[in-house]
């Protein structure tokens, strides 16, 4: 008999044990076929980085009741790459899922971000993949005030299916209530003041990547940093195809 139920692979890049993660199990697992695959400890800001000179392990866990857990030494694209290879020959995820991350990944955060990293190897590969994080960054915060709201745009995924190329990054108020769901575009913004210089005490210099972020658009109702500030779910559809086509014929016409 065919199996009915969606196949989801999850990971993250705030390591396998993280509380994002097995609160995400816990809101699919009744429903879906679950396989778990994530890093084995935290690798935020990883983006979409993989191994090429490192070599990987993998490693069995079992931290989440039945479902089947492994983690990895690599990053979250590696977890994903390593899955789809060792784990999903004879049958490929329907979906493909980052989160839940501890922290926001509206704006310019998508790009540095290792849950989007995961999104979009997915898409890389043409499976419907979203990303889920919450503005909440209380690694121990419950997190179960998101599970309609997770099993919701789950399902819509699984039923409709998304478009080759684009995957979904959803973001998530601090607290609830929220005020109710806004399809966005991505938020112009800076981060300021990145480099913290300190001395050590071995006379060397050494430093801290921080940080301020600079809205530059704050009035900007079609954001996903306004929906958030305002109290709505952001959810921003991506696309890997990063090409300017509103630049194409001015950059035709100066004849490089």
């Amino acid at each position: 008999m065919e199996n009915k139920k969606p196949f989801i692979l999850i990971s993250n890049d705030d390591g396998y044990h993280a509380n994002g993660i097995k609160t995400l199990v816990s809101f699919l697992k009744d429903w879906c076929d679950l396989l778990v695959c994530a890093p084995e400890s935290a690798r935020s800001g990883f983006s979409r980085a993989f191994s090429a000179t490192t070599p990987l392990r993998l490693k069995r866990r079992h931290n989440m009741g039945d479902v089947e857990v492994w983690s990895c030494n690599g990053t979250p694209v590696d977890c994903v790459k390593l899955a789809l290879d060792q784990f999903c020959k004879e049958r490929q995820p329907d979906i493909i899922i980052g989160g839940i991350n501890h922290g926001d990944n509206s704006t310019v955060n998508n790009h540095y971000s290792g849950t989007m990293g995961v999104a979009m190897e997915g898409c890389l590969k043409y499976i419907s993949s979203i990303a889920f994080s919450t503005c909440n960054y209380d690694e121990n915060a419950d997190l179960n005030y998101l599970k309609e709201d997770v099993i919701r745009i789950v399902g819509m995924v699984a039923e409709k299916g998304l478009p080759k190329g684009i995957c979904l990054n959803v973001n998530f108020p601090e607290f609830p209530p929220f005020k109710g769901t806004k399809i966005c575009r991505m938020c112009y913004g800076r981060w300021m003041n990145e480099v913290v210089k300190e001395r050590h005490p071995r006379n060397y210099d050494y430093y801290w990547m921080v940080g301020e972020y600079v809205n530059d658009e704050p009035d900007a109702e079609s954001t996903d940093q306004w929906a958030l500030n305002h109290g709505y779910i952001a959810i921003t559809p991506t696309q890997m195809d990063v090409t300017a086509y509103s630049f194409m014929k001015e950059l035709e016409s100066w004849k490089i």
